[in-house]
């Protein structure tokens, strides 16, 4: 068989283990995998000898700013990060300008990422018209989105026009989600609680970044816990996949076992704050707003870790969420009115492959969370997140063993920084394909603006 491309011996993730093996790719598609003694003829041949060849990272929730905030991100520099951190799928979320609330706002956004993603693409519309749902669902989405919440404080990344906290109109989307057989992501939020718990630390003068960090957490999380708890009972009377976002304390998943033990369509991500960043309030104390999306007490953030090797948790998301440093600064005196939410797309893969060797993740977990469990949750699977003969050739090559320390300056998303600056990693992503093109190279960006497609639920 003569191929276009062979990754010579390596190790690749194939059948569940890391197996030593060649992988031929021709048209886009991995077409043999082979033992490394096999000879086989190939137009170029790349030797990946001491490497890891993992499947593509599939990232369903991130944000890419582009249209309408674009000072701080947009779709080239978003996916040059994710081409460095191996994800070869990255999905955007809908608080953009305008958001995609129809079909029409949609086609506009799809065009935009077809001139300027580096890697293969979706966007989650916002599901709060219900009649654009059906055709919405017509344009290949892969899921649909809503926010629970609305700002207090600031006008953003929250928006109004996004955000549905009335129950009776989370059940109606719900019940017209449901007849397009996608699923729906809910961010958890207890609005009407939350505007108590706030007020009870203004009161009092607090405001700080601390204050912030202590809200969405006081009352041992009570507010997440009541917001899942309502979205799980809402999903029981309408039957809707849905998939929860910012999974972060031990009742929510508790809850969230309990529905998925009844049987229930229900399943859920965790983002990397929440296991490593902001579960740490050194960290915290040491950051600001920096470190936040939310503070994630040690307890709830042993609850977590243990979810994710026990299947209770399907998915780890970026939540890539870049701000300018003038947006974060600002919550060194007041926390809600600093953008929250942090960049970590370029880096999530490394600090999984850290973990491997620091004995808290297995490289078979890994796989699962970060490729082929949402591929299949997205219906992107066999096309996506798996090596075999057929699918696409997406493919992340890992040096398991160099070492590396995170810097500022080693960042490629518009924003330039990151919260994790100095952190100390051993596994580092050394070059990544999509359908069999290197988009990243020998550690550097090489794909162009245009060569990504839009990922279809297949």
């Amino acid at each position: 068989m003569s191929i276009d491309l062979l990754l010579k011996d390596g190790k690749a993730f194939v059948d569940g283990e890391l197996l030593p093996v060649n992988i031929g790719i021709s048209k886009e598609k991995i077409v043999s995998i082979t033992s490394h003694s096999e000879p086989v003829k190939a137009k170029r041949t790349v030797d990946v000898s001491g490497m890891w060849l993992l499947p593509g990272l599939v990232d369903v929730h991130s944000h890419h700013r582009e249209p309408g905030f674009t000072h701080k991100e947009d779709i080239t520099t978003a996916t040059r990060a994710c081409a460095a951190g191996g994800v070869t799928v990255s999905v955007g979320m809908p608080n953009v300008s305008p958001p995609p609330t129809s079909a029409k706002i949609l086609k506009d956004i799809f065009a935009l990422y077809q001139e300027k993603s580096i890697i293969d693409y979706n966007m989650n519309p916002s599901a709060t018209k219900l009649e654009e749902i059906p055709k919405l669902k017509e344009m290949g989405i892969l899921s649909f989105k809503i926010f629970m919440v609305v700002d207090t404080g600031r006008s953003y990344p929250h928006m109004p026009g996004i955000g549905v906290h009335d129950h009776g109109k989370i059940f109606e989307i719900f019940e017209e989600v449901a007849k397009t057989d996608l699923p729906i992501m809910v961010h958890p939020h207890d609005q009407a609680l939350m505007d108590v718990i706030e007020k009870k630390f203004w009161d009092k003068g607090e405001r700080d970044y601390r204050a912030y960090a202590k809200a969405y957490s006081s009352y041992d999380g009570a507010m997440w816990d009541t917001a899942v708890g309502i979205l799980l009972n809402l999903q029981r009377a309408t039957g809707v996949h849905l998939h929860l976002l910012h999974m972060q304390t031990k009742k929510s998943l508790e809850m969230l076992k309990e529905a998925k033990n009844e049987g229930k369509k229900v399943t859920a991500e965790v983002n990397p704050w929440a296991i490593w960043l902001s579960n740490d309030w050194e960290t915290v104390e040491r950051l600001g707003s920096y470190a936040l999306s939310y503070y994630v007490a040690p307890h709830h953030s042993d609850a977590v870790r243990q979810a994710l090797l026990d299947g209770t948790v399907d998915v780890i998301s970026t939540d890539h969420a870049p701000h300018t440093k003038e947006e974060k600064e600002l919550g060194w005196t007041d926390g809600w009115k600093a953008h929250t939410g942090t960049p970590s797309a370029q880096y999530y893969l490394s600090l999984l492959l850290n973990d491997i060797h620091e004995g808290t993740m297995t490289v078979k977990r890994l796989v699962e969370l970060t490729a082929s469990e949402p591929a299949k949750l997205f219906k992107l699977y066999p096309k996506k997140g798996v090596l075999r003969v057929g699918s696409d050739a997406d493919i992340v090559a890992v040096d398991p063993d160099q070492q590396t320390v995170i810097t500022h300056e080693s960042v490629l998303s518009k924003c330039g920084w990151t919260p994790f600056d100095g952190r100390k990693l051993r596994g580092i992503p050394i070059h990544t394909l999509v359908r069999g093109q290197f988009v990243y190279e020998n550690g550097k960006v090489i794909g162009k603006p245009g060569y990504g497609q839009l990922a279809k639920p297949i």
